[in-house]
């Protein structure tokens, strides 16, 4: 995954998680997850999903993966620790993760931030990273990306035709988009392979196929794609189903 394939992936999710929790500033929070995961090519990252650095604490009850990791109890000077990390299984459960960690009193301030420098100065206040150029290097991450824009409205497509996705979620096969079930034996004997047939006989996509985008539309706060079987919702106004 490429620096732009990276930020166009989960920039989406984080403006959709952040949104429906309340927060008003995003960009930081992309440039969290950059820094913190090398642009999801870190081992905790690509392996685990986690990336923003999210230790385990002891209120953790789910998954997770140790490793070393450095800290800067004193400035300018590096020591290294081993701690565990939180896991999750993709990257929509790692963005709601990160959402969750900072919903606590500690955090809460970050509700109040409207700009990208209030945000990462906020996070460097409350303790969520010990380096004493935390608020530089998030600033600056921002400032390089144009990641400030995703503040003001801004959302790219996350879907390009031509491109593979996989389901994030089992998802009903549509004529067109918002429209009527296709039936399953209209599908092909390929389609049949990534789908089963729900109660009303109507063709479901099973969760994590991989699947090619041939075209793109909008209805309403919906995205819809067409696939060789048909039409799925790639997201809605609360989730996004295709990633």
């Amino acid at each position: 995954m490429t620096q732009a394939e990276f930020i166009n992936t989960i920039a989406p999710l984080i403006v959709t998680e952040g949104t429906k929790r309340g927060y008003k500033v995003f960009s930081t929070v992309i440039a969290q997850a950059i820094i913190e995961s090398n642009f999801g090519k870190s081992q905790l990252s690509e392996k685990y999903h986690n990336y923003f650095g999210l230790k385990c604490g002891s209120g953790w009850k789910g998954a997770y993966a140790t490793f070393n990791t450095k800290e800067e109890y004193k400035v300018g000077v590096l020591t290294t620790i081993k701690d565990k990390f939180r896991a999750y299984p993709d990257m929509a459960s790692g963005v709601s993760g990160y959402y969750n960690f900072i919903s606590t009193k500690r955090y809460a301030n970050l509700k109040t931030a409207t700009t990208y420098r209030m945000y990462a100065e906020m996070l460097k206040a409350d303790g969520y990273a010990t380096s004493s150029t935390y608020v530089s290097t998030l600033c600056s991450t921002v400032e390089r990306f144009g990641l400030n824009a995703y503040d003001h409205g801004f959302m790219p497509s996350m879907w390009q035709v031509g491109q593979t996705y996989t389901t994030q979620q089992d998802l009903n096969i549509r004529q067109e988009p918002n429209g009527d079930t296709v039936p399953y034996n209209q599908l092909t004997a390929d389609g049949q392979k990534h789908a089963f047939i729900s109660p009303s006989g109507s063709s479901v996509l099973r969760r994590g196929t991989r699947v090619t985008v041939k075209a793109i539309q909008s209805t309403g706060s919906a995205t819809w794609v067409l696939i060789p079987s048909g039409w799925i919702c790639a997201k809605n106004s609360k989730n996004i189903f295709l990633l």
